[in-house]
């Protein structure tokens, strides 16, 4: 069972940026591919970045690409995300996930374990 624990999420003005943290507890971190996904007030749980297992690759949606970055530690078992030039729409509550392998797919159901979420609050 893989845990993951998110943090540095908070509220910020329009423009400003944070860094999002995601780490697990499991040392073959290095097995899964991770991505982060968001959920705003009534709307479901959509897909922001993935990078796989090696960072060789990185996938972003459209609303966050030039914004969002997704970087990733192997040997502190830590996932990144750098949000910058946020808009009220980014506000979330954003997820971590990972899924064995280095296929990183869109859909919630097709990741094997999730973090807590952290929330992400950006005024305007």
């Amino acid at each position: 069972q893989v845990q993951l624990v998110e943090s540095g999420g908070g509220l910020v003005q329009t423009g400003g940026s944070l860094r999002l943290s995601c780490t697990a507890s499991e040392r073959t971190f290095v097995n899964y591919a991770m991505a982060w996904f968001r959920q705003a007030p009534g709307r479901g749980r959509e897909f922001v970045t993935g990078i796989t297992r090696s960072s060789g690759i990185t996938y972003y949606a459209d609303s966050v690409k030039g914004r969002f970055t997704i970087s990733r530690d192997n040997a502190k078992n830590t996932v990144y995300l750098q949000l910058n030039g946020l808009k009220p729409e980014d506000t979330a509550v954003y997820y971590c996930a990972a899924r064995r392998g280095d296929y990183i797919p869109t859909t919630p159901p097709t990741y094997d374990y999730w973090g807590q979420g952290t929330q992400v609050t950006v005024s305007s």
